[in-house]
């Protein structure tokens, strides 16, 4: 690696050298033809006067053009990714966990369902959500179903967490990595009858750190969905994890 930017750099300087020897050989040039340094001097300074601009223009405002429009890009395919997790997992992570959330339903009457899915909604919801307490039963849930259904996916949340681009989305970063720890602890219990207390608690912490990264991450995709595939939203809408009467199918 080291050998390979040492080459580059002297290839820099060597091109450097070429530019400017090439720059010199063609003014030397101009004035044998013409013997006129008045007019090269003045296309000279004419040419440096400028020169500010151009970096203004072609390191600022393009570079910065370009950038926005990579990250763009990015982000596009970041939201795929995002829509296949939640279409594998997600969606019946959050719904199992949702239905044995206490506390759920007028969450999701005043937020989640809410039809209110512009940026000023969706800030509202963000903010219920920072202030919201899960009531978790423990005893409602189906472990060995979320295990089975978790591990069945373990090579599917690893390839997830190889994609490069989760470098520039940290929030979907930890999401992952909760519910892989989620996995994970699951996976390693043989049973989950008996559990003392304090294990029980212990999962419940997990569920929870799940939980919330989950939710925070489902409404910006949903708000992604809205503004972008209004298709994919309704899609999303008649399959809403926190929707107990949600239907697929289309009434009217």
């Amino acid at each position: 690696m080291g050998d390979k930017s040492q080459k580059a750099d002297l290839f820099a300087i060597e091109l450097a050298a070429a530019l400017i020897a090439l720059s010199a050989i063609l003014y030397f040039l101009h004035y044998m033809l013409f013997r006129d340094p008045h007019h090269i001097f003045i296309y000279l300074v004419g040419d440096i006067a400028f020169l500010p601009i151009e970096v203004l223009i072609v390191t600022i405002i393009i570079d910065r053009l370009l950038k926005r429009r990579e990250k763009d890009m990015m982000m596009t395919k970041m939201n795929m990714v995002i829509g296949i997790f939640f279409s594998e997992v997600g969606t019946k992570l959050l719904r199992d966990i949702a239905s044995a959330d206490g506390n759920v339903r007028k969450m999701a009457q005043d937020f989640l369902l809410n039809a209110d899915w512009s940026a000023k909604g969706v800030a509202a919801k963000k903010r219920a959500l920072s202030l919201y307490t899960p009531d978790l039963d423990t005893a409602a849930f189906d472990l060995t179903d979320m295990k089975d259904s978790l591990v069945d996916h373990r090579d599917f949340l690893l390839r997830l967490l190889e994609n490069p681009n989760l470098l520039e989305h940290e929030r979907f970063t930890d999401l992952l990595w909760a519910v892989f720890h989620l996995m994970d602890e699951l996976s390693r219990r043989t049973r989950f009858q008996d559990l003392p207390n304090s294990d029980v608690t212990h999962l419940a912490g997990d569920m929870r750190r799940a939980y919330a990264a989950a939710l925070v991450q489902w409404i910006d995709y949903m708000k992604h969905l809205h503004d972008q595939y209004p298709y994919l939203f309704s899609l999303a809408m008649r399959s809403n994890p926190f929707d107990p009467n949600a239907s697929i199918i289309v009434t009217s």
